[in-house]
């Protein structure tokens, strides 16, 4: 019988996949911020492919509403569990996922990095966001999803659903925020803090648009994959123009 792993065949493909990253990002030494990065990316847009794949086929439904039912009353679906002020609370929450503050946090964070000379850096940003929120709505388009009618949502929402616009521009911009945060540390762990904040806040933007049944779940999983994927790729794609020009 075969052995589930071929461990040499799994250490050799490692091998080409760090030479392949040499080749595209020369220099001394391959930075553990990029090895993450390509390894999250990489993950984030495979399961967005197989996320989108059992969405389309119809297989998400049963999930999607056992996770949708598990946040509210069994005796009243208009009441979601939690005390009476969890609902403007999470409403608190997924505000840090809307058009209106994700715009100023742009645009309040590119200045700072162009006060600081850090145009490379500011246009990045602009770069990511930009282009997720634009992806965000052809995807929209392209799925034409409609939101979730099983419960009452606890906030008015009109667009289409998948995937989630909240979930997915969040990690765009805490993400690529976070990586360049992250970049300015020099130790480990403080780089590691950094990203995991950002991966926090991306975490319960999402989390609360399916509390307040404005998406199914996996809606806000799509979301977070292509935006992660999306952040990462833009990251990666700064990194190797800054390799080039080095």
């Amino acid at each position: 019988m075969a052995p589930v792993f071929d461990f040499a065949a799994t250490e050799a493909g490692l091998t080409d996949i760090l030479k392949l990253v040499r080749r595209l990002l020369p220099g001394d030494r391959i930075e553990l911020g990029v090895l993450a990065a390509i390894f999250v990316g990489a993950a984030a847009a495979l399961c967005f492919g197989l996320l989108t794949s059992e969405m389309v086929e119809g297989e998400t439904q049963a999930f999607d509403k056992a996770v949708l039912l598990a946040f509210r009353n069994p005796a009243n679906l208009a009441d979601p569990v939690g005390p009476p002020w969890l609902v403007d609370a999470v409403r608190d929450v997924t505000s840090l996922g809307s058009t209106a503050l994700l715009t100023l946090i742009v645009i309040a964070s590119a200045g700072y990095l162009l006060l600081d000379d850090k145009r490379a850096s500011a246009l990045l940003l602009l770069v990511s966001v930009i282009g997720g929120s634009l992806l965000s709505q052809a995807m929209k388009a392209a799925f034409g999803r409609t939101r979730p009618d099983i419960v009452p949502h606890l906030m008015t929402e009109t667009s289409l659903s998948f995937p989630s616009g909240h979930a997915m521009n969040s990690a765009v911009l805490y993400l690529t925020l976070g990586a360049l945060l992250a970049r300015a540390q020099d130790g480990r762990r403080q780089q590691a803090y950094v990203f995991g904040v950002a991966l926090f806040v991306a975490f319960v933007v999402g989390l609360s648009r399916v509390y307040l049944g404005v998406h199914w779940p996996t809606d806000v999983l799509a979301g977070w994959s292509v935006g992660a994927a999306w952040a990462m790729g833009c990251v990666l794609a700064a990194t190797w123009l800054e390799r080039r020009r080095g």
